[in-house]
């Protein structure tokens, strides 16, 4: 290929494009437009991911959050409608008995969304109801908390029933003076006419989570003590193991509440939940699914614009019959004909697909400064695998090659005599 290291080639196809601007440019646009397709979506799907990822961080997201109902089946002498119940010794008897299961964290609660009025808190004449959450330090584990003051509950706290709380950050704006940032580490809050000293303040990012800055966490032996709950639980948060399959871990926790309560095995009623894993599965898979998606519309939209490059190179030939005859009568072969029009379909395709790569991270970078900082939208960082534009473009470089073979043999096929008769 010495045709490519002449001077004379690319004289020959710079002039050749210019002297049909309209037509070799209306042509790039599609192979253009199918680059642009394939980089900006494919990076706006990758950003939708990391989004979604940085809403779910800190998130166990193979967890499953349990809590008990009334039966709706009649079973050994049991009427439907009977109350069953979480205990506290349920948590040993799981881990014994699903050995799928990580670890659980017991939940009691009132206000939020368990239907119950919150708690009344107050402090220095402020006053406010909110949720009140009694958790294990291992609750941290399965929704952690973005800490702006101090820490949140250990075991010592749970073990030696400690009157100590986390508070949500509208619960200090309201008790403390947040414009000066007040320290509210080792000071006090009034709940449920007990004094409690406050060791974290948390922050909840806008739009995710589960818990809201409206809520306290207290040691749940504390929260047990405060109404007398005795070893009643209103819900567990059981994360699998890695390897696990959620739903199989959910079903199986299940069958052995359900045995233990005798409940009857059809029954769907007796035990809520919300499969996170099962969710969270859904979405990737529907991400994993954009992606795809992508890559098929980018790629056939690509090959829609390199046969139009095809087309339009049938036109050029026609049109340059009388000049591939003279070459043909001064000695040119065969093969420099046809390969200064492959060039031509390559530099055409190559130019085409750089220019909508070029455009296509331009779109990303300006949709990345614009969603930057918003946490309420799940989109960050929207980025594009290069490893799979350089393949989008040897692909495209490979298809203007073959299907530049069309008009490039129509060339060849062109005999000297019957060109130089042409008008």
């Amino acid at each position: 290929m010495n045709i490519i290291f002449k001077k004379d080639t690319w004289q020959e196809i710079y002039y050749s494009l210019r002297n049909n601007k309209l037509r070799t440019f209306l042509t790039m646009i599609g192979v253009g437009w199918g680059m642009f397709l394939y980089v900006s979506l494919l990076g706006a799907a990758k950003g939708m991911e990391n989004g979604f990822d940085k809403l779910f961080s800190g998130f166990a997201t193979n967890s499953i959050f349990l809590w008990a109902q009334k039966t709706s089946i009649p079973y050994e002498g049991f009427p439907k409608g009977r109350e069953v119940h979480l205990n506290l010794s349920d948590m040993e008897m799981l881990k014994r008995k699903v050995t799928s299961v990580d670890y659980i964290s017991p939940q009691n609660a009132r206000g939020s969304f368990t239907g119950t009025p919150g708690e009344a808190m107050s402090r220095n004449g402020k006053n406010g109801t909110y949720s009140l959450t009694g958790d294990y330090s291992v609750g941290n584990k399965i929704s952690e908390k973005k800490l702006i003051f101090g820490r949140y509950i250990n075991d010592a706290d749970v073990s030696g029933n400690k009157s100590v709380v986390v508070i949500g950050e509208e619960i200090y704006k309201n008790f403390f003076d947040s414009k000066k940032k007040e320290d509210p580490i080792g000071k006090s809050i009034n709940i449920k006419g007990l004094f409690f000293n406050v060791i974290g303040v948390f922050r909840v990012k806008k739009g995710g989570g589960f818990e809201n800055d409206q809520t306290a966490f207290i040691p749940l032996s504390t929260y047990t003590k405060m109404y007398n709950a005795g070893d009643q639980i209103d819900m567990f948060a059981i994360v699998s193991k890695p390897n696990a399959n959620v739903n199989t871990v959910e079903e199986d926790v299940k069958k052995v509440l359900k045995t233990k309560n005798k409940v009857s095995p059809e029954d769907t009623n007796a035990f809520g939940s919300f499969n996170l894993g099962k969710e969270f599965k859904k979405l990737t898979g529907f991400l994993t699914g954009m992606q795809l998606l992508t890559i098929i519309v980018g790629t056939l939209t690509i090959l829609a614009g390199v046969i139009a490059i095809s087309n339009i190179l049938l036109i050029t030939v026609k049109e340059r019959t009388k000049e591939i005859g003279i070459r043909r009568a001064l000695g040119a072969k065969p093969a420099e004909v046809r390969n200064q029009i492959l060039l031509e379909s390559v530099v055409i395709t190559l130019s085409s697909g750089l220019l909508g790569f070029m455009f296509g991270i331009f779109v990303l970078m300006i949709l990345n400064a614009v969603t930057q900082g918003q946490d309420s939208f799940p989109f960050y960082n929207p980025t594009v695998n290069y490893g799979n534009v350089f393949a989008a473009m040897a692909v495209m470089v490979i298809l203007g090659l073959i299907i530049g073979m069309i008009p490039a043999q129509r060339a060849v096929k062109i005999r000297p005599i019957e060109a130089l008769r042409t008008e």
